[in-house]
């Protein structure tokens, strides 16, 4: 932990002998060696990697598959690539190595150690492609505002959380909802005086594109907020040029800068909180939206650790250290395989909720509002294009049709003719787009990187922010499928809940838990099953540049399995959130549950 932190790929003098160590070990066959050498060598031709897999070969003396000590799971559910088995196989790199029947592969693999799944269902390992790990670790040290459904309700919470704190420290929460209010309206720090005269205050929002402080944390912000004045990409709310106590996006800056940062020591208490909860919900990966450096270098120090339980698709967030350290280093890849950052995480507008997402036309319920650019379009470009020029992966935050129409404008722009290329560029939660513009995310082959689960908590109010016609093009996930746009699915924990089970039951009903409404929000937009299994596992993996090692569970990928209870595919879809997580495997080890007791 004390060398500085390198963003590049493994020099070939680093990885080798893990390499050469791993794949004698396990014995790999040929195909899968090939597939290691280019992940080592990504930047070597297919002749040098199969001179090196040769190479490789004639020094590890390699043993037919069958030989290898491998792990077999028997009766169960598998949803396999190409249709359902019994059985599956895997050796001790944790790659698969066998698919089928109980019968076939007991023979196939006849001293192998044996697991009888118990007729649980295994379905290949569920990937989030949108959250916030080190967000949601926070906010479990933090106070939970999440479901209040009234200021009341948020001031007992705090008034709960203070107990545990010292008297000076800053009270911290997250989750609040206006919309969730009687009233529907932005709250004001006069709220939380009364109950907090001295404590400085900060609560984000549920989907963290706003603040609301009281007037303690007010007195400590420098700058003397009254008046008109707006900084670049945010708004402060105000009553009679005072400030109410509510910033919202880029105005959340102000009184973040004044308050306490976390270190490398609660960061890293953060996340292993977060991945306790991640792997409990059956994920075996994320796409981790905004990492900073100094966030990489916790994290990398967990996966040296062998404290990484799961696998972290970083994109680096958009204050420009990371990203310089991408362009200067290269593409970082951590030796251990679970942890990678080739992605900028990019910011256009903000959120529905907040009234901050870029729309073409004003808020129905807001007159005179369109929302607002966090990110000046001419700064957008010019990331982009440095980005592109690094080939690092861009995902851009867009919400309102505007800024989703902004990003298509600039990945045009900015890609030329490598639009037609592999570059698997991605808009992160494209929630309200205009219909014409649905064809382009096809034709500059951009990645749709959407979250179930935000239709059907925006549901009761979204038609109020945007009037019926706007809603022909709202969390669409069935207009982006017939166009033919890759979908990856998440949930944008800790916005939402991180459960994929809810996030599968909200794309396949597009209704909330009580089963309303009936026939489902917007129904002509819903997925089927397989096409949201698919989202969180090959979907997500394709987003990633993974799909040769992840998102099915076929031989020679990776042995990392997500098993249920029950069959999701076999149970009504108002059963779905109630099915239970039992394991979770990633690279064939379990990091969490396990197959102790009998599945029905």
């Amino acid at each position: 932990m004390g060398e500085p932190l390198r963003l590049g790929n493994p020099r070939a003098a680093d990885v080798w002998p893990f390499a050469y160590a791993a794949m004698l070990r396990s014995g790999l066959r040929v195909i899968g060696l090939l597939a290691r050498v280019r992940q080592i060598f990504p930047d070597e031709d297919t002749t040098m990697r199969t001179i090196l897999a040769v190479l490789l070969l004639a020094l590890g003396g390699m043993q037919p598959a069958a030989a290898q000590k491998t792990t077999l799971l028997t009766h169960a559910r598998v949803h396999a690539q190409g249709g359902m088995a019994e059985a599956v196989a895997w050796d001790t790199s944790g790659r698969i190595v066998g698919v089928g029947t109980d019968a076939a592969l007991g023979a196939q693999f006849a001293d192998a150690q044996r697991i009888d799944a118990g007729g649980r269902t295994v379905l290949p390992g569920l990937i989030d492609a949108h959250g916030h790990v080190l967000g949601l670790g926070l906010s479990l040290l933090n106070a939970d505002l999440r479901g209040t459904r009234s200021k009341a309700e948020i001031i007992g919470r705090l008034r709960k959380q203070a107990t545990v704190m010292p008297a000076d420290a800053w009270l911290v929460g997250r989750g609040w909802d206006q919309n969730d209010w009687p009233e529907k309206a932005f709250p004001t720090a006069a709220d939380l005086d009364a109950a907090f005269p001295q404590q400085p205050v900060y609560l984000s929002r549920v989907d963290g594109h706003a603040a609301w402080v009281n007037s303690a944390a007010l007195r400590r912000i420098a700058r003397d907020l009254d008046g008109d004045w707006q900084p670049d990409g945010g708004r402060i709310e105000r009553r009679d040029g005072k400030p109410t106590g509510v910033f919202v996006d880029g105005a959340m800056d102000l009184p973040e800068a004044v308050m306490p940062k976390p270190d490398a020591a609660l960061k890293r208490k953060a996340y292993e909180l977060a991945f306790a909860v991640l792997v409990a919900n059956g994920l075996t990966g994320v796409h981790d939206a905004g990492v900073s450096r100094d966030d990489l270098l916790v994290l990398r120090g967990l996966a040296d650790t062998g404290r990484l339980p799961l696998r972290i698709y970083a994109m680096a967030d958009a204050d420009g250290a990371a990203l310089d350290a991408l362009c200067r280093d290269g593409l970082y890849a951590h030796a251990g395989g679970r942890l990678q950052m080739r992605a900028v995480k990019l910011y256009v507008d903000g959120a529905l909720g907040s009234r901050g997402a870029a729309l073409n036309a004003d808020y129905s319920d807001d007159p005179g509002n369109r929302g607002l650019f966090v990110t000046a379009p001419e700064e957008f470009r010019r990331i982009a294009a440095k980005a592109k020029g690094c080939g690092v992966q861009v995902a851009t935050h867009a919400i309102g049709d505007r800024g989703n129409r902004l990003v298509l404008d600039t990945y045009a722009q900015v890609l030329g003719d490598a639009a037609s290329g592999d570059h698997r560029w991605r808009v992160e939660h494209a929630q309200i787009v205009d219909p014409a513009d649905i064809a382009r995310f096809a034709q500059l082959r951009v990645i749709a990187s959407m979250q179930p689960t935000h239709a059907t908590s925006d549901m009761p109010w979204a038609q109020a922010r945007l009037g019926r016609e706007r809603l022909a093009g709202a969390y669409a996930w069935r207009r982006f499928v017939d166009a033919g746009v890759p979908l990856a699915l998440g949930s944008d924990f800790p916005v939402e809940q991180v459960s994929p089970l809810l996030g599968l039951y909200a794309a396949v009903t597009r209704q909330d838990l009580a089963g309303k409404p009936r026939q489902g929000w917007l129904p002509a937009q819903r997925l089927s099953l397989a096409e949201a299994v698919r989202g969180f596992s090959a979907g997500a993996a394709f987003a990633e540049f993974a799909e040769s090692q992840l998102g099915a569970i076929a031989v020679g990928r990776r042995a990392d399995f997500t098993v249920l209870k029950d069959d999701p595919f076999a149970i009504p879809a108002r059963g779905i959130p109630l099915d239970r997580v039992e394991v979770t495997v990633v690279d064939g080890t379990v990091v969490f549950g396990g197959f102790g007791r009998k599945g029905r």
